[in-house]
């Protein structure tokens, strides 16, 4: 477990292969803005997020108004991409609104952001929020059951069922922390109370929704080896071990993450470790790893931290235009700064391992990025830094800044959720969009409203399948930075019942892109796809009475009927 307090912050100490960082060319890496305690200070475990206006937009743990015995409840603000800072609300300790969020924001559909803070609420266990644009923030406890969470750090995450999903680090029926549920109207259940060994303990982070429809994180602790583990949350709620970390002699396969995973675009997850790698760096414990595991769970270190090449990553990693992925580590770089424990770097490592590292921070341009990176729809980096910049807030030690970097990566454009099915409209960010002609999704043309230059509506056309979008402006062309997935939909079937052998027809929408069909207990049956709403199956051998369901490029579809298999 790992703490931050920006009032007494001082940075310290707290699988296969690895590639040796090589250093790149000078990248055109900007300071934007630097925090100076009233608007905010020590922004830590989260990465910035887009509005529909362009700004970017995120929280600091600290600053803002005093919070006896501390200096800042935290704030919440909007910074444009040339770095002018507004602070949007500022949290304290007599407000009901909650202290110290530290978890970031997420953008919904609703076009609200909505996060947490670490303490405030009923039994001080923190609270989740939702806040406008404008600053108008609504709140509620986290902790409005027995056995409920506490200490939420990660972001929130809406899934595909429009209900939001995270963590708290501990509390719970055993006090080792909790996954949790909140229904867009504030109805929130926790789905799983972790039991410490073999079980996880400690979640710091937020989650991350697969394609499968499967919610995935990681504990700092806990699992097989007690050093940390990724879990699985299945769309029924039952939470499982994933992969458990400490597998390998030494821990080279990394241990304890503490930030959150992606999925890439050929479906793979990547995430980082705090520790563990080599453990001839990092005083013994290892100073971390970049790590890819596949779907199935096999794990595949792809680059071990040596330190010079920074230590200790915190913040999430993520997947740029140019398909490399991007992240910070929170210590390591230059020794000489903070000495001897280096104030921190960006990196960017390939799919096959190869690091490099984009830029060393040196204080007073930043320190201890705690955060990951996001990409703008501009094309450029930002993130930001625990502590450096001014140097004369926090007691010399800089209450932390906003930085970008830019790598020479193309504009794009982004949802503001990456799936929906026929019929569904969807925000889209991005650049310039005034005068946009035309907007297709894989090739099909949907029909779209311009809401502003850097925001616009579509809805998911008939036909529609999954892929890339593209939107069509004076300026050029527009490509997402990754595929929408247009999800299945399963309406019937019929007959209702038969024995193995027996031909099914099922109808739905968006069935072009079938790739499997199952009966009952998910056995694989041989499959015929007739149109985009037909399907041709054969109940298979060893098919059980149950649901039919299909998988797609862009998801699963289960019936609400049941088939009967007979003799």
């Amino acid at each position: 477990m790992i703490r931050i307090e920006w009032w007494t912050w001082v940075c310290g100490i707290f699988l296969l292969y690895a590639v040796t960082a090589i250093a790149s060319p000078a990248q055109t890496f900007t300071t934007l803005t630097n925090f100076n305690g009233s608007d905010g200070a020590t922004p830590v475990w989260m990465s910035l997020v887009q509005g529909a206006d362009g700004n970017l937009y995120g929280t600091t743990e600290g600053g803002g108004y005093s919070c006896f015995p501390y200096d800042g409840c935290g704030t919440v603000f909007k910074v444009t991409p040339a770095g002018k800072l507004t602070s949007l609300y500022r949290f304290c300790d007599t407000c009901e609104t909650g202290d110290f969020p530290a978890s970031g924001l997420f953008l919904a559909i609703d076009g609200n952001f909505y996060g947490t803070t670490v303490l405030g609420g009923v039994a001080n266990a923190g609270t989740v929020f939702k806040i406008t644009s404008a600053g108008k923030l609504t709140s509620q406890s986290i902790c409005s059951q027995p056995d409920c969470g506490k200490s939420p750090y990660g972001s929130l995450l809406q899934a595909a069922d429009h209900n939001f999903y995270g963590t708290t680090e501990v509390g719970g029926a055993n006090g080792e922390g909790t996954v949790f549920e909140v229904t867009p109207t504030g109805i929130l259940t926790v789905l799983h109370g972790f039991g410490g060994y073999p079980d996880g303990d400690e979640p710091e982070a937020g989650l991350v929704q697969s394609v499968d429809g499967s919610l995935y994180g990681t504990t700092w602790a806990g699992g097989a080896y007690n050093s940390g583990m990724i879990f699985r949350v299945n769309p029924g709620g039952k939470v499982t071990t994933f992969y458990s970390f400490c597998a390998e002699l030494d821990c080279t396969d990394g241990e304890s993450p503490v930030s959150a995973l992606f999925q890439g675009k050929e479906g793979n997850f990547y995430g980082t470790t705090w520790r563990g790698g080599d453990i001839t760096c990092g005083s013994g414990v290892g100073c971390g790893t970049v790590f890819k595991i596949t779907p199935a769970g096999l794990l595949t270190t792809l680059h071990t931290f040596e330190f010079t090449d920074g230590a200790h990553p915190i913040g999430a990693v993520m997947q740029a235009t140019d398909g490399n992925i991007y992240g910070t580590t929170s210590e390591g770089g230059d020794a000489t700064c903070n000495a001897p424990n280096g104030c921190g770097t960006i990196f960017r490592v390939t799919s096959a391992g190869m690091l490099t590292t984009l830029h060393t921070f040196e204080s007073t341009d930043g320190a201890s990025p705690w955060g990951g990176l996001l990409q703008a729809t501009n094309g450029i980096l930002y993130g930001t830094t625990a502590s450096g910049g001014d140097l004369t807030c926090n007691s010399s030690n800089g209450c932390g800044t906003i930085f970008s970097l830019d790598v020479g990566l193309r504009q794009f454009v982004a949802f503001v959720r990456d799936s929906g099915k026929v019929g569904a409209t969807g925000g889209i960010l991005g650049q310039r969009f005034t005068g946009t002609t035309d907007v297709s999704i894989n090739g099909t043309p949907a029909a779209f409203t311009v809401v502003s230059d850097t925001f616009l509506k579509a809805t998911v056309p008939p036909g529609a399948t999954t892929g890339f979008v593209t939107v069509t402006t004076p300026s050029g062309t527009l490509t997402s930075n990754k595929p929408f997935r247009v999800t299945p939909q399963l309406l019937t079937f019929d007959p209702p019942s038969g024995p193995v052998g027996t031909q099914v027809t099922i109808t739905g929408v968006s069935l072009t892109q079938t790739q499997g069909v199952g009966f009952g207990n998910r056995v694989p049956a041989q499959f015929t796809v007739d149109s985009d709403t037909q399907v041709t199956a054969t109940v298979p051998a060893g098919a059980k009475t149950g649901k039919v369901g299909i998988e797609t490029k862009g998801g699963t579809a289960i019936s609400q009927a049941t088939f009967t298999v007979t003799e």
